[in-house]
């Protein structure tokens, strides 16, 4: 089951008391404090783990608490440390403060962690409060109590390639076409329930797709599968937007390329700011290719490149998927010349 928010609970543990402890050695009548430090708690941390896809496992347990510290002991001995709590998260997970409202971390990479909440110092026991004046001190420290905190967590799936599109455009008979993913098709709206991803090899070259659900008119505003899938375009750097010439108006050919683009304004600047190619599908069917020709003028009086393709027969697709590696090449040149140190 693919669950991309959850809400957790997290308890870092509490420091160990420090201890109160005097030497009881023969033939010495003044024995002097030796109380030990309580020790530290362990910290909750989390890690990306690229092999997880998924928060499923936040869905039933929300609430995770490190271990406390051990109590200091007698003969200076130290309490032992609480060890550390490892939550492993997918790769693409975000990090929030939930009762700050606030952004803690991004981990985009496997092996990327964050201390989300810290633990407690352990208190030092009654040697360390020895004075001339007072050499047997009945004082000592307690712990300090662990971090807590309310966590969401986000999880933004990574793609360099977002499919989208209406629902039933063919979004997930392309990406089964191109790669060796296996998302379910059928022949009515929001089959697709939650992203997929596939990854495509052209010509010894490399990408991950995502099939994103289908938007429809309103999905900023949670309209059909609406924001909950949005999210997962931004972090894409190439947008296919898929067409199914079936459904063009004649009339009005652009108007569903339209809303699709007016959604992804109306949810984030960034996402109208991505490179987009367009492609008509189900070039197949003959009653497609005759409609195929009043989307095409409309792309041709832009001077946007269109493409016609069949997610079913294969036809038109290597052309297609020739101009989305040389866009995420140009792409990926421009993220280097703006990163060039100087």
């Amino acid at each position: 089951m693919f669950i991309d928010e959850a809400f957790i609970y997290v308890k870092a543990g509490d420091g160990g008391d420090g201890c109160i402890s005097f030497r009881r050695e023969k033939y010495v009548p003044f024995g002097g404090p030796n109380g030990g430090d309580g020790g530290d708690g362990g910290d909750v941390i989390l890690e990306a783990r690229k092999e997880l896809q998924t928060l499923l496992d936040f869905r039933y347990k929300k609430h995770f608490k490190a271990e406390k510290g051990e109590p200091g002991k007698g003969k200076d001995m130290h309490g032992r440390n609480g060890e550390d709590l490892i939550l492993p998260v997918p790769v693409g997970t975000v990090i929030f403060d939930k009762r700050q409202n606030l952004m803690l971390a991004d981990l985009t990479k496997h092996g990327d962690r964050i201390t989300a909440a810290k633990g407690g110092k352990g208190g030092r026991g009654n040697s360390h409060f020895a004075t001339a004046v007072n050499q047997a001190p009945k004082q000592a420290e307690p712990g300090i109590s662990g971090e807590e905190k309310d966590l969401r967590l986000e999880l933004k799936l990574l793609a360099d390639v977002g499919i989208i599109g209406f629902p039933n455009a063919g979004k997930s008979s392309l990406l089964s076409r191109i790669s060796a993913a296996r998302p379910k098709i059928a022949d009515y709206p929001f089959t697709t329930l939650t992203p997929q991803l596939g990854v495509v090899s052209h010509y010894g070259k490399q990408a991950v797709f995502a099939d994103i659900p289908g938007l429809i008119e309103g999905a900023h505003l949670g309209s059909g599968l609406g924001i909950r899938f949005l999210k997962h375009i931004e972090r894409t750097r190439v947008l296919v937007h898929l067409i199914d010439l079936m459904e063009v108006d004649e009339e009005d050919p652009m108007k569903r390329v339209e809303i699709i683009n007016n959604e992804l304004s109306s949810f984030s600047s960034k996402l109208s700011q991505l490179p987009q190619l367009y492609a008509g599908n189900k070039i197949d069917i003959p009653e497609a290719v005759e409609k195929a020709h009043f989307v095409q003028a409309c792309f041709k009086e832009k001077g946007v490149p269109f493409f016609f393709i069949s997610a079913v027969t294969g036809e038109g697709i290597s052309s297609f998927l020739d101009a989305v590696y040389l866009e995420l090449e140009h792409q990926k040149e421009s993220a280097e010349i703006i990163h060039e140190p100087g």
